[in-house]
């Protein structure tokens, strides 16, 4: 446990904290939370999800800029719904790029575990996307790429990390009901 994880698990209990809240404030945490776990992941050969850090950080930018305007507009951060069709669409979404991602990560890197962390990469893409554009849907997403990351972390020595995600977890749980509650507002 270095201190660069214990600082990006701390920023991590903040920020998803913040995003349960639908606070703004957690976007300049979560920025700064993946700049330290983009180089963790590197370092732990976890290439999917080093990259990943690359794209939460463009995400970031933009979903808060999103939540900014939709704040703007109704004095509070709007939850919206995906239509039947949309959901679909993503979960079809998501099964192309997992399989399109694993395939590349096995065959041309030396990844530990390229499935594995290739899908967890491929769903948080889209979570972080629906997360940004305020979808309540991006929540069940997160549950399950928490379930899939605390044995990846563990495995890889990564205890906090592996902690923190099972804090996600449950904070996933809260959000998806705080969200929902919000929604029928």
């Amino acid at each position: 446990m270095s201190p660069i994880e214990v600082t990006a698990a701390a920023l991590g209990l903040v920020t998803v904290t913040l995003v349960v809240r639908r606070s703004l404030w957690n976007y300049p945490f979560a920025l700064a939370m993946v700049l330290l776990y983009g180089w963790i992941f590197f370092h732990e050969k976890l290439y999917s999800d080093a990259l990943l850090q690359i794209f939460f950080f463009a995400v970031n930018l933009y979903g808060w800029a999103n939540w900014a305007r939709s704040k703007a507009e109704t004095g509070a951060v709007r939850v919206e719904l995906l239509g039947g069709r949309a959901r679909l669409g993503w979960f079809a979404l998501c099964v192309v790029l997992v399989i399109g991602w694993g395939t590349l990560m096995h065959l041309y890197t030396d990844a530990h575990y390229p499935w594995w962390d290739g899908s967890i990469a491929m769903l948080s893409v889209v979570a972080q996307y629906l997360q940004s554009r305020r979808y309540l849907e991006n929540w069940v997403l997160w549950i399950l790429i928490d379930l899939l990351a605390v044995p990846l972390f563990a495995h890889k020595g990564l205890y906090l990390t592996a902690g923190l995600y099972t804090i996600f977890l449950a904070l996933c749980v809260w959000g998806m009901s705080d969200w929902a509650k919000a929604r029928r507002a």
